[in-house]
């Protein structure tokens, strides 16, 4: 079944330097651009992460700082790839966990800021582990009947996800061929942020999701203990989060001085 599209969807995949989403870096990004009208477009992009990858991420990936120490970094790239993806969906295999919310981060330090939240995402992982629980080489064998060569070549992994998804949509009748109602049906518990630090409650309100605060407002923990704003701000945290979190601070300033 093909994908029933009113804009284009941009299925993407990274190779990183690890899984941590404030600290680690993008060292390959595949994107496959597919339109409304069924025409497709891909770029595959080798990124200098400026830092090292560890031997065991190497042999995940099988890429080697030596491998990638004269491509650009991704600030180099950024307004290739923001324009790229710029006014499209998303689609991604475990990119509401960890791509969506690495490539947010990646798009800040380059002092880009793009709103990825705007755009419908849907993971095809959710979707599968949702009605067959396996992995990416599982899925394509068991939707596609092929066999992934490559696998962790960010773009194998990219043309199979886009693959994955349109025999999923022939599979299950039950799937909508819908762009809003596929990304509702993949996501997972809704965040205020891509990390998962900032929940809505059931009045949609944000509070925290960890910690001494968790299940507290986020406004009501600021008023309350001040310095627990700056702290988040200068601890390990991922850039979305921290300005996610000053954006409802300044409201909640704005509403007083209102």
């Amino acid at each position: 079944m093909k994908l029933n599209l009113t804009k284009p969807i941009c299925f993407f995949d990274l190779e990183t330097t690890g899984t941590n989403i404030a600290k680690d870096r993008i060292v390959e990004i595949a994107i496959l651009k597919v339109f409304p009208n069924g025409n497709k477009e891909s770029y595959t992009w080798r990124v200098n992460p400026e830092m090292p990858i560890p031997a065991e991420v190497t042999k995940i990936h099988g890429i080697s700082y030596d491998d990638i120490k004269e491509e650009p970094t991704f600030k180099d790239l950024s307004k290739k790839i923001y324009e790229m993806i710029k006014g499209c969906d998303l689609g991604g295999y475990n990119s509401n966990r960890f791509d969506i919310p690495l490539l947010a981060e990646e798009f800040l330090r380059a002092e880009i800021d793009f709103d990825i939240k705007s755009a419908l995402a849907v993971d095809v992982q959710t979707i599968f582990h949702k009605k067959e629980k396996r992995t990416l080489e599982a899925a394509y064998k068991f939707y596609c009947d092929k066999d992934l060569t490559n696998a962790h070549s960010a773009e194998a992994d990219t043309n199979a996800t886009f693959e994955v998804l349109e025999s999923q949509l022939d599979r299950y009748p039950d799937l909508e061929n819908d762009m809003k109602w596929l990304a509702e049906f993949s996501a997972h518990k809704k965040f205020v942020d891509f990390a998962g630090f900032i929940a809505y409650n059931k009045k949609g309100e944000e509070v925290f999701s960890f910690g001494k605060h968790r299940g507290k407002l986020v406004e009501d923990v600021f008023e309350k203990e001040p310095g627990y704003y700056g702290w988040i701000q200068n601890a390990d945290f991922p850039l979305y989060t921290k300005k996610v979190l000053t954006v409802i601070k300044l409201k909640k300033l704005s509403d007083k001085l209102n």
